[in-house]
């Protein structure tokens, strides 16, 4: 096992609410802001402690949004604030290049995670390259032939690997009962924004309501097997924050704080574009295989932002697990989906999983997600 990269000393999100939501009105940094404070708060850090917010966002479109959010938490002007967009995987890159400052030297104590305000962000297209052009959204890989339709890849890969609608819906409906019967569990981690204090969209379903959503995307076979994508297998847009506050061993000395986790690993990797959710996969192979870890049986939580229900399923099947071994509390399906901001609240979720919602630490933990253009990333913790 190799020696930690960092300390993990405390973290917290807001609730995730869907588009127009009642974060709606929020920039990301607005969302942010108060989450950074409850983490100076619940340490007892005083603000020019921080060296450095690193913030994932995906929709921001331009600016810097970690520098807006280090100011509007009151952080002095000299603290450092970096930007990162890897889409979906942003706000757990931005930790895991947090980590790096500190493995680097460059800082002792760090703020870092995702930022979305997705009902706030602009609409982004490139110009015309030339008079009468229509604008073009942005690319995710250089050749349009290799950049798919989200939820057609999603549907392709549902039907290459079998997994039928009833399946995925299956797979849905469970996610949304984990996290309706999480909710106090999942309050404690939980900073209200807006006076929004609990996760906005999961809920209650049957399974002939969820028979009775629309489909988004076609998938079916000459066998007559469904395997196409529902509204209740898909993600919805979101809204949301979360932040992890990272220290040197020297720093928590310093200042008197108590870590509770230690970063063992993280990994950032590429795949195969034409099927992004499989990325998911091969960073989490890649982090255990950094970690030093078998496999993860070794593991006592794991945490995948599942943006499709056929992603979880391809997830277990592919690591060997039950879907029970994967977000005890439900995942970003049950949640909703605000992308620079997903990465981090599965870590989020993971720390308060393994270092022990009853106090109890158990061990090592693992945390993965996917993104656009064939991208995944994955870390690796320990409660101590």
């Amino acid at each position: 096992m190799p020696a930690p990269l960092a300390l993990i000393v405390a973290w917290a999100r807001s609730a995730v609410a869907p588009v127009g939501g009642a974060l709606g009105r929020l920039q990301a940094h607005e969302i942010g802001a108060p989450v950074l404070q409850a983490l100076l708060q619940r340490s007892q850090l005083p603000a020019h402690a921080i060296d450095a917010v690193v913030l994932g966002n995906a929709l921001g479109a331009g600016g810097n949004p970690a520098r807006l959010l280090a100011l509007a938490a009151g952080l002095p002007q000299h603290c450092a604030a970096l930007s990162v967009d890897t889409q979906c995987c942003a706000g757990l890159d931005a930790i895991s290049l947090g980590v790096g400052l500190l493995a680097s030297g460059q800082a002792s104590v760090v703020v870092a995670g995702g930022a979305e305000a997705w009902s706030r962000a602009p609409l982004r297209m490139h110009r015309p390259d030339r008079p009468g052009a229509t604008p073009q959204p942005p690319r995710f890989v250089p050749e349009p032939r290799d950049d798919p339709d989200l939820l057609e890849s999603a549907a392709a890969y549902a039907l290459r690997e079998g997994f039928t609608r009833a399946m995925q819906d299956a797979y849905a409906l469970h996610s949304h009962a984990r996290a309706v019967g999480h909710r106090a569990v999942l309050a404690q981690e939980i900073i209200p924004v807006a006076g929004l204090a609990q996760d906005a969209y999961p809920r209650l379903l049957d399974a002939a309501r969820a028979a009775r959503m629309p489909r988004v995307a076609s998938a079916g076979n000459a066998a007559g097997s469904d395997c196409s994508l529902s509204a209740l297998g898909i993600s919805a847009k979101a809204d949301g924050a979360a932040l992890v506050l990272l220290t040197t061993e020297q720093a928590c000395r310093r200042f008197g704080l108590e870590p509770r986790a230690s970063w063992l690993a993280g990994a950032s990797v590429g795949s195969d574009p034409s099927t992004p959710l499989v990325a998911a996969e091969a960073a989490a192979r890649e982090a255990l295989r950094r970690g030093g870890l078998l496999g993860p049986d070794e593991l006592a939580a794991i945490e995948l932002h599942d943006a499709f229900a056929v992603q979880g399923l391809g997830f277990c099947r592919s690591l060997g697990l039950d879907c029970e071994r994967i977000n005890a509390g439900g995942g970003g399906l049950a949640r909703g989906h605000p992308i620079g901001a997903s990465g981090a609240i599965a870590l989020v979720r993971l720390l308060s999983g393994v270092c022990g919602e009853d106090a109890t630490p158990k061990g090592w933990g693992l945390a993965s997600v996917a993104g656009a253009g064939g991208i995944g990333s994955a870390a690796l913790v320990r409660a101590l």
